[in-house]
């Protein structure tokens, strides 16, 4: 692999990694915040990319459909929560396992009703349908650059909420003692709708802009799901630095094991898994 090459493998493993850092940030927080398994995660990026389908085709803008769609996500999160989410805060992870598996059901039958069952494709903005030649044959899209620097600001974003606000005082506040926050008079509730919506927002947009380089099809969260669970383990549940360290080395192991080693890429990704859990169970960083 000459250096060219293993500079493209190296963007799409950081462009993958940031991918993934915006899925299971939105998890982790659930899960580590909240204490709920939300197996219909997933969804909410195929939420996402169906949006982008169909509001850059109304809008005639991509921009304008990633600002309308995260909005509509946001909406959706927070009467997502309001409606059947906050009924199992106190119940058995079986029982929130149980209604978020059955969720995915109810979403992908929205899905078929709304937006069908056919393969679709995004274009992209022709701002960003460029490539940067590295080589006399070898170039780089500029698309995957801006996905990258999109998810390095929201990351950025993330952070600065979470370490230097008041609000992420108080929902750092209400992940270590949710009774003692709320006798202080912070209104948990409210918390918790914010962080769920930040959730799905967060998902919603990975799927809107992973839309113009993967196809938009049915089922879509399932895989990216398995993966947002691997990079939570791996992280640390509920640590927001975890996810995202933990996604950029799945994102290289996953790139580069393609390349490498395609015959055994399927698996390396788990045995990464397997391999902090043996000497780390509690993950990389702790929440």
């Amino acid at each position: 692999m000459d250096f060219a090459s293993f500079l493209i493998q190296l963007l799409n493993s950081v462009q993958y990694g940031l991918l993934l850092f915006m899925l299971a940030a939105g998890l982790t927080l659930i899960f580590g915040i909240m204490g709920v398994v939300n197996l219909a995660h997933g969804s909410f990026y195929m939420l996402g990319a169906y949006l982008a389908w169909s509001l850059a085709a109304r809008l005639g803008s991509f921009a304008l459909a990633i600002v309308v769609g995260t909005l509509l996500a946001v909406a959706f999160g927070l009467l997502l929560e309001k409606v059947l989410i906050r009924h199992f805060y106190h119940r058995d992870h079986l029982d929130q396992v149980l209604l978020t598996f059955g969720l995915i059901y109810i979403f992908e039958e929205m899905r078929s009703i709304l937006w069908g069952d056919d393969v679709h494709g995004v274009a992209m903005p022709a701002l960003l349908a460029a490539s940067i030649p590295l080589t006399d044959t070898l170039s780089y899209p500029v698309y995957r650059l801006f996905m990258s620097g999109l998810c390095i600001v929201l990351a950025i974003g993330l952070y600065l909420l979470i370490s230097r606000t008041k609000l992420g005082m108080k929902i750092r506040a209400g992940a270590f003692n949710h009774e003692m926050t709320e006798a202080l008079g912070v209104n948990i509730r409210l918390i918790h709708a914010l962080v769920f919506a930040l959730g799905v927002g967060l998902a919603t947009v990975a799927g809107m802009i992973a839309a113009p380089i993967s196809s938009v099809y049915p089922n879509m969260g399932g895989s990216v799901l398995i993966m947002c669970f691997v990079v939570v383990v791996i992280g640390g549940i509920g640590s927001v630095r975890g996810a995202l360290i933990a996604a950029l080395l799945v994102g290289f192991v996953d790139t580069f094991g393609k390349v490498l080693l395609p015959q055994v890429s399927g698996m390396l990704v788990y045995m990464l898994m397997a391999l902090v859990l043996l000497y780390k169970p509690e993950g990389l960083f702790k929440a």
